[in-house]
């Protein structure tokens, strides 16, 4: 079955003058404009394609890949404002509507914006929203402790970053835990550190316990070997050094080093890190 705000598999049906028609199932036949028909096509082949409908409900096609689809949470650009709402660059040729309604507070143009994109029932339009939370709030899902998840940074607290996790659910990412630097719509893998009673998530960019150091020591080899096999950041060095090289604190540093040390795969001198010959490749 054939669902709007989806990438959808159609299969080329008719070839128009200027464009194709798509086997759209329960929708019938759909058109795709020539500009977005790729070349050396062939009757019978299939293409991904972005469905959505238009505001008089006519269904629409497109090659081009939104920012989001139905479901979705994104970080989005508002291009116009007018009487019904604002409009957002979607990624798309169509841009995306957020009714007045749907908007937790004045959104204008120009500035970028957290929203969900789903399928209104009552329209059957692609549109957005704003008010975050009915979208997120009392769902619980089966999150397992060092899972690894999708993040989306939504802004910072005092003790962390608020972050959509998985499209579907609040996380935490707390500050003491962060070594670099995350903006508003950044996308970032993470892992699931804890899930509370209550439901609440904590997460980490880095798996929990040894993995966080083992995960660094690989930073800290790649960079040992673009450098040429010699660092001059070492143990002694400062931890706004450190993080400006690494993006890590200096504690995990250290604890990378060390680890890298017993290992016999560095020396550590006192200008530096060296990597030892053996390792160099």
């Amino acid at each position: 079955m054939v669902e709007i705000g989806k990438i959808n598999k159609l299969k080329i049906a008719e070839k128009e003058e200027f464009g194709v028609y798509l086997n759209g199932e329960q929708f019938g036949k759909i058109f795709l404009p020539g500009r977005d028909v790729p070349e050396n096509y062939k009757i019978g082949d299939f293409l991904d394609v972005f469905i959505y409908s238009e505001s008089q409900g006519e269904i629409s096609v497109t090659t081009q890949t939104p920012y989001a689809v139905a479901g979705e949470f994104a970080f989005m650009k508002v291009v116009s404002v007018n009487s019904i709402g604002v409009f957002l660059d979607w990624g798309i040729q169509k841009d995306l509507l957020v009714p007045y309604s749907e908007q937790k507070q004045k959104m204008e143009e120009g500035l970028f914006y957290i929203v969900f994109v789903y399928l209104d029932d009552k329209s059957r339009r692609i549109v957005a929203s704003s008010k975050l939370d009915k979208f997120l709030v009392n769902q619980r899902f089966d999150f397992k402790e060092k899972q690894e998840v999708d993040l989306l940074i939504f802004g910072s607290t005092d003790i962390g970053y608020k972050s959509i996790v998985n499209n579907c659910q609040w996380g935490m990412l707390y500050k003491n835990e962060v070594f670099q630097n995350l903006k508003k719509g950044q996308k970032i893998k993470g892992f699931i550190k804890k899930v509370r009673d209550d439901g609440k998530i904590d997460v980490c960019l880095h798996k929990p316990g040894y993995d966080t150091v083992k995960y660094f020591t690989e930073i800290i080899m790649d960079k040992l070997k673009v450098e040429g096999g010699f660092i001059g950041v070492n143990d002694k060095s400062s931890p706004e050094a450190i993080y400006d090289m690494f993006g890590m604190s200096k504690k995990i540093y250290k604890k990378a080093i060390g680890s890298l040390y017993k290992k016999k795969t560095i020396s550590i001198e006192d200008e530096g890190i060296r990597l030892k010959e053996k390792h160099e490749k």
